[in-house]
């Protein structure tokens, strides 16, 4: 088995918006040997969303639910009842986010919430994204209960007749729901992976082609930097882009490739910066302290920047006394002109979004750690996606390619969690395969 990948070709996840991981119940932190590097936010680490000029904290527990001020009085209620599912029917089609939660919980919840949520998950359009694949856990719960609520209950119910299994007792105990990262951050990962398999993990080394053996299993073609490379694979995993294999699957399958190649990645920045302590407005201190998660800007209140991370509240040893650290992302599906402007312009545009609502207008400009942009960041699971991504996994089973495999986020989700999960998945259909090409 081959796995063909590239390793810096996808961008890293958002969400609300983030890149640290969130906290799964799988061991693999564990089985890399960096359980003991792993440090966890502080579960109770406030969110807020900007609007009408202010940063309001979104609620974190259902007590939070009649007090929070981002929505109004007749908002909560609208949405109240919508999740009992005293709310339109569904349309008997496939939803984009915005569609269904304007029918479901009304427009105060998609304009200040989800809207929001969407640009810090997929720096996407909710007019665009569907709701089916993007958000199915929320999305199968209407289907399966007849309303949020309803479905919400039933799951509930569900998972008391049928248990999850036991979570694994190497893995640290969090104290609440969380996210996660490492000491030195999310890349000690992939360097901790690198270095257990040793010489299996190939650097530099470019798949080119593949082809269908003589016998059974592929030829995979790689440039490298001691020339060309031929290997001979019983399985391959694809989890580069969609774009890239759509180029490499084309001689084998022009269906598979024409669907592959519709998949949208729109260009997102992020942006690393850091402040002095006391450029941050007082109002946005609690106990003296900047503390949170980060902040999300719908797209209505007139800054550009999807969101920020506030990463030296949220870990420790992330800034120096007396410095904080932001990460922020900006571009996206309704903001592709990011591509055009140079570093220090997209640095100007998050220090001018900050200062209208974090930092002091008049504060020192800030120390720039990191610009990165990724021109195609980030798969958008439009409406449609999920029938696009089969049919690009039946053409190929049409054709013949058995053992051949698709993979990465814009399979799996766009979440560091649900990649890895995905990994898993795969790394299950692979043995499933192996194991009966072994008997034949």
């Amino acid at each position: 088995m081959v796995a063909a990948t590239t390793a810096a070709a996808a961008a890293p996840p958002l969400s609300g918006p983030r890149s640290p991981a969130r906290f799964r119940r799988h061991g693999f932190r564990v089985d890399s040997g960096l359980k003991d590097d792993l440090v966890f936010g502080d579960p109770n680490a406030p969110r807020f969303v900007l609007w009408e000029g202010k940063l309001r904290p979104v609620p974190s527990k259902p007590a939070d639910l009649p007090f929070f001020d981002l929505m109004s009085i007749p908002g909560k209620l609208r949405a109240g009842l919508g999740a009992l599912g005293i709310r339109p029917p569904p349309p008997g089609r496939e939803e984009s986010v915005e569609e269904f939660v304007r029918r479901n919980l009304g427009a105060e919840v998609f304009e200040r919430l989800i809207e929001p949520f969407c640009s810090g998950v997929y720096a996407g359009d909710p007019s665009k994204l569907s709701m089916k694949a993007a958000f199915g856990k929320v999305w199968r719960l209407e289907v399966a209960g007849g309303s949020i609520i309803g479905g919400t209950i039933k799951t509930i119910q569900e998972r008391g007749k049928n248990p999850k299994p036991q979570r694994d007792p190497r893995l640290p105990k969090p104290k609440g729901q969380t996210v996660a990262s490492f000491r030195k951050g999310l890349a000690m990962l992939p360097n901790a992976i690198t270095s257990s398999l040793g010489s299996k993990v190939k650097l530099s080394w470019k798949l080119t082609s593949i082809t269908k053996s003589d016998g059974e299993g592929y030829v995979l073609v790689y440039e490298t930097p001691e020339g060309a490379v031929s290997v001979q694979a019983k399985s391959v995993i694809m989890t580069i882009p969609s774009y890239v294999a759509s180029d490499i699957l084309r001689p084998l399958s022009s269906d598979a490739a024409d669907a592959l190649s519709r998949f949208y990645y729109p260009p997102v920045a992020a942006v690393t910066v850091s402040y002095p302590k006391e450029a941050i407005r007082n109002e946005c201190l609690i106990d003296g302290e900047l503390q949170g998660f980060g902040q999300l800007h719908p797209r209505s209140q007139g800054v550009e920047t999807l969101g920020t991370i506030y990463s030296s509240s949220l870990f420790p040893n992330r800034a120096p006394a007396g410095r904080v650290l932001l990460l922020n992302y900006i571009g996206g599906a309704t903001n592709t002109g990011i591509v055009s402007k140079s570093e220090s312009e997209l640095v100007e545009a998050v220090d001018r979004d900050l200062r209208k609502m974090l930092i002091n207008p008049r504060a020192v400009d800030p120390l720039v750690l990191g610009v990165r942009v990724w021109p195609q960041a980030i798969p958008q699971f439009l409406v449609g996606h999920l029938d696009l991504l089969e049919a690009a996994k039946s053409a190929l089973g049409q054709g013949g390619y058995d053992g051949l495999f698709l993979g990465g986020n814009y399979v799996a989700g766009v979440a560091l969690g649900r990649c890895v999960e995905g990994a898993y998945e795969s790394a299950s259909q692979i043995s499933d395969f192996l194991t009966k090409y072994a008997y034949k």
